[in-house]
């Protein structure tokens, strides 16, 4: 580890509280056989991590986030991808294109370690997401993942990733993967596949979720339905829940 990464691990250490810690672990389901088994926390709320890496954003290199991205604690993970974030938007902010792909590269290498839903949630569209609405030719990246079936964290980042594809009007890509997970056995993907929906049909693409509804809505996993369909009339949503056959 970097002697930076090793001074702003030391400060998140000290600024840990161990009963917030436990409630994190409760949150985040780390018990044994549970998604999250094994993560360890020191106890910060996100706030506090935004806030060091607001503080430090500007003495962070790419080394120092890639290393505190593969930190045994998850808040240290969080700042090490967020700090990687800051680095990619001052990438693009130069057009240094050379940096940019270097820094989604290391961040598609990194996805290992973003280990949870919230490692996922806050990173893939800032990274992943908008590096793709300008460069359609690798959106395939986001089918690899999806089909790798032994990675839920992979396939988490396929469909959050569209949601940056989704405030730019492209639909294509959250309809297609959100297809491809109408089998998909996991709570996390079921209620992130139905989130981009939801956020399709808020965003300008109404049509396309109703159509969308109107051809899967009696295949579609429970969770994913009622999660797309939040923002409908009762009436329409209701209407919905009753195509569900098992229902």
């Amino acid at each position: 580890m970097t002697e930076k990464a090793k001074e702003i691990e030391k400060t998140m250490i000290e600024m840990g509280d161990e009963n917030q810690a436990a409630h994190l672990m409760r949150f985040f389901k780390c018990a044994p056989g549970e998604y999250g088994y094994g993560d360890r926390f020191l106890g910060l709320k996100v706030p506090q991590t935004r806030s060091l890496v607001k503080e430090c954003k500007s003495l962070v290199s790419i080394d120092d986030a890639a290393d505190l991205a593969k930190s045994e604690w998850h808040e240290v993970r969080l700042a090490g991808f967020l700090f990687l974030i800051e680095l990619y938007k001052k990438a693009v902010k130069a057009k240094d294109n050379q940096a940019v792909e270097k820094i989604v590269n290391l961040y598609l290498d990194l996805i290992p370690y973003g280990n949870n839903w919230d490692l996922v949630d806050l990173v893939a569209p800032k990274i992943l997401g908008e590096y793709l609405v300008g460069h359609p030719q690798k959106r395939k990246i986001l089918d690899d993942f999806s089909a790798m079936s032994d990675s839920l964290w992979h396939q988490r980042v396929a469909i959050v990733a569209t949601w940056t594809l989704i405030c730019k009007g492209i639909y294509e890509d959250v309809m297609r993967i959100s297809k491809g997970y109408l089998n998909h056995s996991h709570d996390l993907i079921h209620k992130a596949s139905g989130w981009m929906l939801r956020e399709m049909g808020k965003r300008g693409g109404e049509k396309e979720l109703r159509d969308f509804l109107d051809t899967y809505a009696t295949a579609m996993p429970r969770t994913m339905l009622r999660y797309s369909i939040e923002r409908f009339p009762e009436q329409e949503r209701q209407y919905y829940l009753k195509l569900r056959k098992d229902d």
